[in-house]
């Protein structure tokens, strides 16, 4: 009997054991394969920017409830991001809507390969400086793992930088 119990003892502890060890090189599998789908994306460049946090140059960070992002493709940018802070130009009477908002097909995208992953440079070539909304350039820092900080410059306003995530969404 004792034998017996022994054996159901060994039994549990390899199974656990393996089951550990399959769960680690699962894990390490799909953090691989994330990371190299981030690569592609970047390299592409066809991704998301999704802002969770919106951090001022006054005041505090801003945690983000709705869905903010910047979509960048090869022939396009658009902005759909908030704004806080102040700006040294009104918007135009009977304009409502805020924030940094923009199509643009004409840009410059410069990308650099860090050791902790891409620094990404996008000048809107199409910026007009008298436009309250008008963006100079954005700073865009991403990790291997998807993690990303953005920076926006713009003429008429204090600068903002967002952190979030890439992601892939059609």
């Amino acid at each position: 009997m004792k034998r017996l119990i022994k054996i159901f003892l060994a039994l549990a502890v390899i199974l656990t054991s393996w089951n550990a060890v399959y769960g680690q090189t699962s894990r390490k599998e799909r953090k691989e394969a994330n990371q190299k789908a981030i690569k592609n994306m970047v390299d592409g460049p066809h991704f998301f920017f999704s802002a969770e946090y919106a951090l001022p140059q006054r005041g505090g960070t801003k945690q983000l409830t709705s869905e903010y992002d910047l979509k960048v493709t090869k022939d396009s940018i658009i902005a759909y991001l908030p704004y806080y802070g102040q700006a040294y130009l009104a918007p135009n009477p009977g304009e409502t809507e805020g924030g940094i908002k923009f199509t643009s097909t004409n840009f410059s995208y410069k990308q650099s390969i860090k050791k902790n992953g891409w620094e990404i440079t996008i000048k809107p070539k199409d910026h007009d400086i008298s436009n309250w909304r008008d963006v100079q350039q954005m700073f865009l820092t991403i990790s291997p793992d998807g993690y990303a900080s953005l920076s926006v410059i713009s003429s008429n306003r204090d600068p903002i930088s967002f952190q979030g995530d890439i992601i892939a969404k059609e």
